[in-house]
């Protein structure tokens, strides 16, 4: 790998480019938990997830796997989607998201959640008050670092009046490029760049495309997620 290995999330937290994402290790319990332990002996130090993956078993899982979590493990995850059964299938109101960081805490068996993630903007919610929810949960000493997923720039832009946001979380691949300005606007200020679908329609190797991604930008972390340890172990070649 002819690029740094490793990036320093918010200048504080230092995780290899190339982490993992959670999503898929609900599929079968027993094989997620050893998805996400040979993540960790592959390197990984960086594991992502939701409240909304498998309606919080994701969480659990991941607390299943790594409880008593290893020093220099960075655990993010994500709140202000529903789980498809309430009336608000958005709800990044500042109460739900408070409701849904410490049910997050809960399943994870954590004091502090590293990196939490606005899942995405509510339309009936300013952008402003939901992170401004997010700051006063920092402040707190609930969350360590404040990220979004799946945001413009202006609702980046938005979103730093409110707290700083040491990450952005949206879908690109090399296939799918509509997120390029965020990217840039998060090169230019060091925001790391989590591209969610990394892997695309996956039309070449897996190693072939994350490497392609790696060598896009110095922010770029990709997180691709898995529900075996083959597949995880093939993704792994791309840091090799």
């Amino acid at each position: 790998m002819n690029v740094n290995p490793t990036f320093l999330l918010g200048g504080e937290l230092e995780v290899r480019r190339l982490g993992f994402g959670a999503m898929r290790v609900v599929r079968d319990p027993d094989e997620g938990r050893r998805v996400l332990r040979r993540a960790l002996e592959l390197g990984v130090n960086l594991v992502d997830t939701a409240d909304v993956y498998g309606a919080g078993r994701s969480e659990e899982l991941v607390a299943e796997a790594f409880h008593p979590y290893p020093e220099g493990l960075v655990i993010a995850t994500k709140g202000g989607l529903g789980y498809g059964f309430q009336e608000r299938i958005r709800d990044a109101r500042p109460e739900r998201l408070r409701q849904a960081c410490d049910e997050s805490l809960r399943r994870l068996r954590l004091e502090r959640i590293d990196l939490y993630q606005l899942h995405r903007h509510d339309p009936e919610v300013p952008i402003e008050e939901s992170v401004g929810a997010l700051e006063e949960l920092r402040q707190e000493g609930k969350i360590r670092l404040i990220g979004l997923s799946n945001v413009s720039v202006g609702q980046l832009r938005r979103a730093q009046s409110a707290a700083r946001i040491v990450s952005v979380q949206n879908q690109y691949n090399r296939g799918l490029l509509t997120s390029q300005d965020v990217l840039d606007a998060c090169e230019a200020e060091g925001i790391a760049f989590f591209p969610w679908e990394p892997l695309g329609e996956a039309l070449g190797r897996p190693e072939d495309e994350l490497r392609w991604l790696l060598d896009r930008s110095p922010v770029m972390l990709p997180i691709p997620g898995t529900s075996k340890v083959s597949h995880l172990e093939e993704n792994m070649r791309a840091v090799a």
